[in-house]
């Protein structure tokens, strides 16, 4: 019996990692604040950039945008739809002017020219009811934070077009409630307005939210609490914010370490009940995505999660590297490097034109790999190839998507790696030495023999030997 309640503790903690490796995280992140027909709000976009950072640090992937117009906003938002299906978490943050009109909310794009409540509702305006169940319906959960209660001179003008009948126009946006699995919260309470914040800045809520909801191990519910405090605080209680939510279990964003082992409970996506695994293979894994990174909030994050960590004097010495500037190293990496590769976006489409086979693909792995970002070669781009590539393009300053375009294409072939590699985070890798082919030559280079992750054979002998043992033990008996 005892072997069996073992064996069922194994599986449990192997579904419970398969199950946090697979959560997939989408955000939806907008600043509206160059308004063409009323005056200009200066710090949206600026809190949109460093939300999308702030959410990026804990594994989303954000659709970002500044300052659009409403045809863009729906081109970003038909993205987000599309990524957000069936994912385990979807963000929606917006920062911006917003209008209730009849109890329903709207945002407004840069180029909305709103003189009458028609204009609202014919498609000047953006439905915020109607944006979140069609983008967000079928998403494990759903978290929506709208900066969007500004003083809105929309208002004063539908209301003075309106002479002739009634119509209900409130200075901030109206009550909305969360559907199951949903948490809503706005800047401040329904029909008032809230603090931009100085120019230059972020407003008060954003900068709360920033601080406190990626903290590690802070359940979103609490974080929130811990938002309000801080508005009202800094507003001097002038300012606080308001929400509803529906969330049917606890979801971190950032969840600490812990070497609890999982009962056999489901796990949903963010919703959380423990952490699996050993607090020293969480740490590796940790490391390891991270140790590349050009971000000294990245970095810091790990020492905020391990501050006495076992890789805490590499980071400490990187996070120096970084502050004295780009090392020897990428600036050798990066010269001859076509001056568009640093600022051309690459997505989905820009990587279909290169025209990579299976193959071409597979050497793009190889040579990751032989870079030091280790991904496994199976000509297949999944999940764990497009975060690899999002880690090399942050290491040498190009836009990281996780797509490829051809300028990125040709400065990766262009590296070469002629030392062999070290195990500085303490993994055993073999050595290994690539010499990549010339940047105009899109040949793979030569295949070297497949390597198995040296972590993953162990696990999996350690593992495979408990259970022969127990099962043999059992028969011999």
């Amino acid at each position: 019996m005892r072997y069996l309640t073992l064996l069922a503790s194994l599986m449990c903690m192997a579904l419970s990692i398969s199950a946090a490796k697979a959560d997939r995280r989408v955000a939806f992140v907008v600043g509206n604040g160059s308004y063409k027909n009323v005056a200009q709000l200066p710090n949206p976009p600026i809190d949109a950039k460093a939300m999308a950072a702030t959410l990026r640090n804990v594994g989303f992937e954000v659709i970002e945008g500044s300052n659009l117009s409403r045809d863009q906003m729906t081109e970003k938002l038909l993205d987000f739809g599309r990524k957000a299906q069936g994912s385990d978490i979807a963000l929606f943050y917006y920062a911006g002017h917003g209008i209730a009109v009849s109890g329903t909310n709207y945002l407004l794009p840069v180029d909305a020219d709103i003189k009458s409540e028609m204009d609202v509702k014919l498609g000047a305006a953006i439905n915020i009811d109607l944006t979140l169940e069609q983008t967000m319906g079928d998403a494990k959960v759903k978290l929506v934070f709208l900066d969007a209660c500004r003083d809105n001179p929309f208002a004063a003008k539908i209301k003075s077009n309106s002479a002739t009948r009634s119509v209900n126009v409130q200075s901030g946006l109206a009550e909305m409630k969360s559907g199951e699995g949903t948490l809503i919260a706005f800047a401040t309470g329904p029909g008032q307005t809230a603090l931009d914040g100085q120019e230059g800045n972020n407003s008060p809520f954003t900068r709360a939210l920033i601080d406190n909801i990626t903290k590690p191990g802070v359940e979103i519910q609490q974080a929130m609490t811990s938002v309000r405090a801080q508005v009202n605080e800094e507003t001097r209680k002038g300012q606080l914010p308001w929400g509803h939510t529906n969330l049917t279990g606890s979801v971190y964003l950032n969840q600490a370490p812990t070497t609890q082992v999982a009962a056999a409970a489901p796990t949903a996506t963010g919703i959380v009940p423990a952490a699996t695994g050993s607090s020293d293979g969480v740490e590796l894994e940790y490391w390891r995505s991270v140790k590349e990174s050009n971000k000294a909030e990245e970095l810091n994050a790990y020492l905020t999660a391990f501050p006495n960590g076992q890789f805490k004097a590499l980071a400490l010495a990187r996070l120096a590297a970084i502050k004295s500037g780009p090392s020897t190293a990428t600036r050798t990496l990066n010269a001859g490097v076509d001056p568009a590769t640093f600022t051309d976006e690459a997505t989905q489409v820009t990587e279909d034109q290169i025209g990579l086979d299976k193959n071409k693909r597979r050497d793009v792995q190889r040579r990751l790999t032989a870079l030091g970002f280790d991904t496994n070669q199976t000509g297949v781009f999944n999940d764990e190839t497009r975060s690899v590539l999002k880690r090399w393009q942050t290491a040498r300053g190009y836009p990281s998507s996780g797509y490829l375009n051809k300028n990125q294409h040709k400065a990766l072939l262009s590296e070469i790696v002629a030392a062999p590699a070290t195990a500085s985070d303490g993994s055993q890798k073999p050595a290994r030495r690539a010499a990549t082919a010339p940047a105009q030559s899109s040949a793979p280079a030569p295949a070297p023999q497949p390597r198995s992750n040296p972590g993953d054979a162990a696990g999996a002998a350690f593992v495979g030997g408990v259970v022969g043992g127990m099962m043999g033990g059992m028969f011999r008996r």
